[in-house]
């Protein structure tokens, strides 16, 4: 049933659950993750409906079909929660050790972690910047990497 339907009475949530969703482009390799509110309600005709908000906002639902906020594709991965932060984390870490060792031999880790460190905020787009204003690239494969499980053989 349309969320729209006019019952006549101020639209209160039977029931609000909060969902959180990891998303990746398929097209451009953006990831980014989001939280939504997800409110139950019951139309004049007892028909059943739910509404998606995400930052208060009355969203399309993000299972439909979500649409990438860098590219605008609509070829998208949907995963649980935390994924893609955990993934940028790992990448992050893995790019600071880089650095560190093929750093000056005066360079210290911390001097690594200096004003070139990547820095990975909450949930929403994530952007990535080093020193000199020239950003890393992150590709769909970078991303998907620690999702590709194969079997030996």
């Amino acid at each position: 049933m349309s969320e729209i339907a006019d019952t006549g009475h101020p639209r209160t949530a039977l029931n609000v659950v909060h969902e959180s969703y990891a998303f990746a482009c398929m097209r451009c390799g953006h990831g980014w993750e989001q939280s939504y509110e997800i409110e139950h309600h019951v139309d004049a005709g007892g028909q059943e409906y739910v509404v998606y908000r995400a930052d208060g906002h009355h969203v399309p639902s993000p299972l439909s079909r979500p649409t990438c906020l860098n590219c605008g594709g609509h070829v998208v991965r949907i995963m649980r929660a935390g994924q893609v932060s955990s993934v940028l984390d790992t990448m992050r870490r893995q790019y600071e050790a880089g650095r560190g060792e093929t750093g000056s031999a005066g360079a210290t880790e911390a001097g690594a972690r200096g004003a070139g460190a990547v820095t990975v905020p909450g949930p929403g787009p994530v952007p990535v910047t080093e020193a000199g204003g020239r950003g890393h690239h992150w590709h769909l494969s970078d991303l998907l990497h620690p999702f590709q499980h194969r079997k030996a053989r």
